[in-house]
Order: C-alpha cells, then structure tokens, then sequence
C-alpha cells in the first residue's frame, strides 16, 4: 500500500506546481511617455507653463511626464527632440524656440509615429496632430488699442512710443508686433522707437536704459511681455522718469510676481491675458496618447487687464 501511494502523491504534488507555475501573470500596464520640449524656462511665462504640467499630470496615472529645458537655444532643442525620437517616446509636446529651425525636427517626430502638441508658437509647417495657443495678432491689436486710447485720451501731441520687442524669428514676436503696429502706427504725429530684449526683464532694462538716455520725451512703452514691460518701468524709475510714461505688457501671470499683481501695483498700466496653454496642453496629449482624435487647433481667448478689473483676474488666474 505504502508503495502505491507514493506514486499518486508525486502525480498531484506535480500537478499542483505546474498549475501554479503555469497561470500568467497579469499584463503590466502600459505607461504613456510624454515629453515636453520647453524652449526657455528662464522666462516666467515658461515657469508656469512647467508648474502647471507638472501638476496636472498627476491627473493622469498612466503617463510619465519628461520636461527638458532648451535655454533659447535652437540647436539644443533639436538635439533634445531627436534624443526623444531615439527614447521612443508616446507624445512629444513643444514650445519651439524658433519656428524655421524647428519645424525639421518636429517633422521627423511625426515620421516616426510620435504624437505632436505644438503649443503657443506655431511652426512653419502643421507638422504636429494640434496647435493649442492663443491668437497673438489679436494681443496686439487689442495692445495697439489701448495705446491709441491713451495717446488719445490724454491728448497728446507728437507721442513717442517704445515698442520693446520680443525674441526675433519668433511667432508671437511678430504677430505681436505686426498686430499692435496696426493701431499706433497711424496716431498721428508717433514716433516709434524699436528695440529687441528677447523676452528677457534685464535685457529690458539694459536696453531702456539707453533708449531714456537718447530721447527726453516718451510717453508709452509697449512691451511684447510683462517682464520686459517691468524690465523698462525700472530702467525708468530709476532714472526718475517713470511717471512721465505708461508700461504695456503680455502675459498676465497670476501670483505675487505676475503681470496682473504689477498692473495693481500701479508699475503697468495695461497687460493682455495670454493663457500659459499648459493644461489644455497636456490633456490633448495625454488624449493623442490614448489614441483618441483630437481638434487641429484650439486657440484660447485672451483679454485686456487695466486697473478695473485687475483684482478680479488676479483672483481668478492666481488659483489655477
């Protein structure tokens, strides 16, 4: 009997293991890799569009949210996107530096079955599945307006304006500009004065410096954001000046360092809404990664912040 039992343990013993080493382990869940190509996180505007993805993507258990830094520097983002390529990456979201230089590279992403948000400056070519920004040429305008009532308004003769001019080659630099130049450039009598600060507040105040040392009358600085607006506020403070001029800006970023907290502070005058677009961003890539179809373009609404209503949108922007 002894003998004969044996037998019939080792069967089920053995049947037993190889029941349990034969169940399949359960699929690991695969995990969305986004990568956000950011142009220059120097500039304020940048810093917030990084603080909001990295927030939201919290939202989104399933995907990994990689953020690399180009420094305004077009050759460095080239070679970061390609890095992605090569990573095999899901999603590639860019802020491009320059639309000619990365319009190539952002077109072999697409080659190569990569998904593309391109966000808040276009590109050469719709070389990407959406554009989410926001309409610059209408920020100009409506920026060109707001100076035209002033000059009118306040009645002034032979105005002078300074128009402290984004990173050239640039989308929102041009459509900025071209957008604005539509209402200041038929005031009468205006003068324009044109100066580059690439985005950047210090270069701003660099470059007013001299512009203040050159021209002892100027009645409007119109700046194509709101550091570079703060930027030429100083430059004037500090040369005991600023209250012979208003400052315009772009942007509008909540918080204590903002463009809005700046227009209640009295230093601006004015500043436009531009949506940082980095939500709205994330949430169609992490859409294109799930493989679901997406708008073209989706352009968000901007909006005109004075004194009236500056609290409000501080209010409001600031706890997003």
């Amino acid at each position: 009997m002894r003998h004969g039992i044996v037998p019939v343990l080792a069967v089920v013993l053995t049947a037993v293991l190889a029941s349990c080493g034969g169940q399949t382990a359960p699929a690991a869940k695969k995990i969305f890799r986004i990568a956000f190509s950011q142009c220059n996180s120097a500039e304020p505007y940048r810093t917030a569009q990084n603080n909001i993805m990295k927030r939201d993507i919290a939202k989104y258990p399933d995907c990994q949210l990689t953020i690399q830094d180009a420094q305004q520097d077009n050759a460095k983002q080239i070679a970061q996107i390609e890095n992605f390529i090569q990573q095999g990456i899901d999603v590639l979201i860019v802020a491009p530096n320059e639309a000619a230089p990365l319009t190539e590279a952002v077109k072999k992403a697409k080659a190569k079955g990569i998904k593309v948000v391109c966000l808040e400056r276009n590109l050469l070519e719709p070389v990407y599945d959406i554009f989410v920004g926001a309409d610059n040429v209408k920020i100009g305008e409506m920026a060109g307006q707001f100076v035209a009532e002033y000059v009118s308004g306040k009645g002034l003769q032979n105005p002078v304006v300074v128009e402290m001019k984004g990173l050239l080659g640039t989308k929102p630099q041009d459509e900025r500009h071209n957008g604005a130049r539509k209402h200041i450039d038929v005031i009468a009598g205006v003068k324009i004065i044109e100066d580059v600060a690439s985005w950047i507040q210090n270069e701003s105040l660099k470059r007013m410096e001299t512009i203040l040392q050159a021209n002892p009358k100027i009645d409007v600085v119109y700046a194509h954001n709101d550091p570079m607006a703060v930027g030429a506020y100083w430059a004037a403070k500090n040369a005991g000046r600023e209250k012979e001029m208003i400052f315009v800006g772009v942007d509008a970023l909540g918080g204590p360092d903002g463009g809005i907290k700046r227009v209640l502070d009295g230093m601006l005058a004015c500043t436009f809404y531009y949506p940082t677009c980095a939500a709205e961003g994330l949430e169609f890539a992490v859409k294109l990664a799930h493989g679901e179809s997406v708008v073209k373009e989706k352009i968000l609404e901007p909006a005109r912040i004075t004194k009236d209503n500056a609290q409000e949108w501080y209010d409001k922007v600031t706890v997003q």
